[in-house]
Order: C-alpha cells, then structure tokens, then sequence
C-alpha cells in the first residue's frame, strides 16, 4: 500500500529519460476558472480595441523572450527527454510567432464595397471571439500550445490554454515570460486534468484541441452542448508511396527520417510505407543499412532518437509489433522496447505486413517502419486510401506522377519527395481528412481568420423597400 497516495489534485512527473517520477506538480483548482475567464474576458476588450498592430508589438516581444529563455528549454527537456529537439521546439515557436505577425499585418480587417443588390453598400468588419480554449497534447508541448494560441491572440481573442499534464514543466517559466511581456491579461496557461478541459470548454466562446480521435471525439460533444466552435487536430496513419522508377537510396533516406522524427511520436510522422513490388527487395536493404546507424540518444546531447515520452505509449507500440509479427510480419531491424532507465525502441523495420494488422490500421506513435509491397500504381493509391485518417501523406518519385498520385490520397498535405513537411511549413493552408480534424485549416491564411467573425452593416442609398412588396397578388378568377 502506498504510504504517501498523490492528492487527487497533483500529478507525479516522470523524466523520460530516467523513468523515475521525480517531481510532483499541483493541478489549478478548477473553482477558480471563472475567475480567470472573467479576467481574461475583460483584457480581450482592450486587447482587441488596442489594434493589430499594438498586438503584433506585444507578441514579437514575447517571441524574443521566449527564443532566449533558457528557463523554457530547460523545462522542454526534462518534459520531453529530447535536447535538440526541444531547441527546435523553442525556436519554431518564436519563429511562429514572427510568421503570424507578418500575416497579420496583410489581413483585410475591414471591407466595404457595393452589393451586387441594387443601391445598397456594405462595411465590413472582422470580430474576434472573447476566450480561446486550447487543449494540447504531449509530444510538443510548447510548440503545440502555441501554434493556434498565436493565431487567436493576434486576432484579438483572450485565450487560456491547457497542456498536457503530461508535460507541463514548461508551463512555469512560460507564465514567467507572459507576465513580463504585459501578456497576462488576455493569456493563461492552467496545469491539470482532462476535468479541468472540460471546465474550461464550458466557459469558452471557441475551442482548439489537439490530440487522439477518442479524446476528439469527446471534446466535439462538449463543444457542441456549450454550442461553440470546435477545430480538431487529431490522429494520423500516413503513408508514404515510393513510385516505380524512385531513387530508392532517397526514398530510404526520406522515410526512416519521417518515421522516426521525434521518436516517431507526431501525427505527421509516416507510419505506412509502400513500395512497388520489383523494389521492395532493394529499398528494404537501404533502409535496414540506414536504420541500423540510427543510435538511440542514451546521453543527452548525443544520437538520434530519444525516449518514450509517455511510457504508456511504448506498450501500445509493442502490442502493434507483436500483433503483426503473430500475423505473419517479419521484423528486420528492432521490434522490442528497450529499457535504460526510460523506455525506448530502435527504428523498427518490418515486412510481409497486411492491411489487417492492427499497425497498419491504427495510430503507432513510435519509431516503427512497416513495408508493404504493391502491384501498380493504383494499388498503391488504393493501399494509401484504406485508412480512417487523412492528415497527410508523401509521394517520391518524378515530380509529375508524384503530382498526380498526390491527387487521389485523401489526405490534407502531400509531401513531394520528402515526409512530414507539415512539422516546418506553417504558412500553407492545408486539412484534415477523415477522422484527422475538423474546421479550418491552423495554418495559412485561415489560421487567423477562423477566430474572426464577419459583421456587415448594410446600408442603403435608395428608397427603403416598400410595405407593398409585401403585398400577396390577387388569385386570377377562372
């Protein structure tokens, strides 16, 4: 029995890279949330009176903060157990943050014009919703908070935002950081559960999740009983198509990094690979060569691949392996959780995989490379297709037949001749498909837009329409 139970309001945080819980963490209390919804809906009237570019200046201080906090580097690290990766997560926020402000300044804030009724005029305005909810997941913990946080806050919402408390070491120095750029008015970041998300959507005029299909779903109904908006991030099953005729030493190259990135734990990450039948046999070869280089990062600042982040995350992947292997696959490289204190995987390369093995279906989330061979083209895109999810995909080959294979994928962002350019290109629109999200796209234009809403006075220069048009015309006599 444990003598010291946790309080049903803290959480034990583990260091992905020891396994050891090393550090409690008391979760806000959920009876103050009105609190901070009322505070923060009161800083969004100035914030959003102040203009854009008031809150451009604002922000592009906060991304110069935030890029020279060793403090939120640190905290990234010990969440995530990654160091270079954490560096890129810090520095891909400010550089958001910088990207957002630039988009900003070009939005139409305001339209007016002629309609196309006769005599009447129209002015236009852009409204932000008051209080932002964003709920985000624990593989980037602070690049995932931010990424619609910026967007919402630039076009003049308050936004509160609750990480995963998973990770959310971060979360300290950060609060830090909002104070002392005059930010703490319009945002917060709360540390808890999902009973404190689902608190906050009950008290939110918009709502940004990103996260597995299950928990989607479960939010989408909360939205919906609140009746507001909801635009979902969620899982991914991407595939990538190696085409006849590819250069295979690339292709091998492009798909072990797409798999692999971030320990294989992001939803971009190519998690299904297909390879015309005739290549199979070569392309396996380049990729075991190249997985077998791959050295795990057992100390920090060295190698290529990290831990298991959420250790619980490292059995779902083993039982995806052994599903398969039970199935028929073959493993060729890797297939077992190592443990060095955390919990880690070699990139895991399989073959002879089906489409009714539960790694070819469901989201892995893990260092994990299952090979498939098809007959032509159109089995390929029949393969890439075969899946509930659409977040994004990758075609190598010659740029034209790649250009129109990405045609017919039912995913919302092809990387041609390269994977998971989504993880470095923000200012792209691009959707989900399937089971992968709802609403508009996060990035590009419409990142900025979805937190706006039109409203138009119309005005008319004529004689107002008349009473008589109202008027029912007499039934002709037979």
């Amino acid at each position: 029995m444990n003598a010291n139970p946790l309080r049903e309001d803290t959480v034990r945080l583990r260091d992905p890279r020891s396994g050891e819980h090393n550090e409690v963490l008391r979760f806000d209390d959920v009876h103050t949330l009105e609190a901070h919804a009322q505070r923060l809906r009161a800083g969004q009237r100035a914030w959003a009176q102040a203009g854009v570019q008031q809150r451009a200046a604002t922000l592009l201080a906060f991304a110069d903060a935030l890029e020279a906090s060793q403090d939120v580097l640190n905290a990234l690290i010990r969440d995530t157990g990654r160091h270079a990766i954490a560096k890129l997560e810090r520095q891909a926020s400010a550089s958001l943050l910088r990207r957002s402000v630039d988009e900003a300044a070009s939005y139409p804030w305001t339209v007016q014009g002629a309609s196309k009724t006769p005599g009447i005029e129209y002015h236009t305005s852009s409204v932000p919703y008051s209080l932002v909810a964003v709920i985000s997941p624990w593989n980037f913990p602070l690049l995932l908070s931010m990424i619609d946080t910026v967007s919402a806050l630039l076009a003049g919402c308050a936004v509160w935002v609750k990480p995963s408390e998973v990770t959310p070491r971060f979360v300290e120095p950060l609060r830090a950081l909002i104070d002392a750029c005059g930010l703490s008015q319009v945002l917060h970041f709360v540390v808890g559960d999902g009973a404190l998300g689902a608190a906050m959507i009950a008290q939110s005029d918009a709502l940004c999740f990103t996260g597995s299909v299950a928990t989607g779903r479960k939010v989408y109904r909360a939205c919906a009983d609140a009746f507001i908006p909801a635009f979902l991030e969620l899982g991914g099953k991407d595939p990538l198509i190696v085409l006849p005729g590819a250069d295979l030493a690339r292709a091998a190259d492009i798909a072990l990094r797409g798999s692999i990135q971030g320990n294989g734990q992001a939803c971009q990450s190519i998690e299904r690979i297909y390879v015309h039948a005739a290549d199979e046999a070569e392309f396996l070869q380049r990729l075991i060569e190249r997985a077998k280089k791959i050295e795990l990062s057992l100390e920090l600042g060295r190698g290529h691949q990290g831990p298991f982040i959420f250790d619980k995350q490292a059995l779902v992947v083993q039982a995806q392996i052994d599903d398969a292997v039970a199935k028929g696959a073959t493993v060729l490289h890797g297939g077992k959780i190592e443990t060095h204190g955390g919990v880690w995987l070699q990139p895991t390369v399989l073959s002879n995989v089906r489409h009714d093995m539960v790694l070819m279906q469901e989201e892995t989330f893990g260092p994990v490379l299952p090979v498939m061979r098809y007959r032509d083209v159109a089995h390929a895109i029949e393969l890439a297709n075969d899946s509930i999810f659409g977040l994004s995909a990758a075609v190598v080959g010659e740029l034209e037949p790649a250009l129109r294979v990405a045609a017919q994928l039912n995913a919302g962002a092809i990387s041609i001749n390269d994977a998971a350019l989504t993880a470095f290109v923000y200012d792209v629109e691009k959707q989900s498909f399937g089971m992968s999200g709802l609403g508009a796209s996060r990035m590009g234009a419409a990142g900025l837009s979805r937190f706006l809403r039109k409203r138009s006075s119309l005005i008319q220069h004529g004689a107002p329409f008349p009473l008589a048009i109202l008027n029912e015309l007499p039934v002709p006599s037979s």
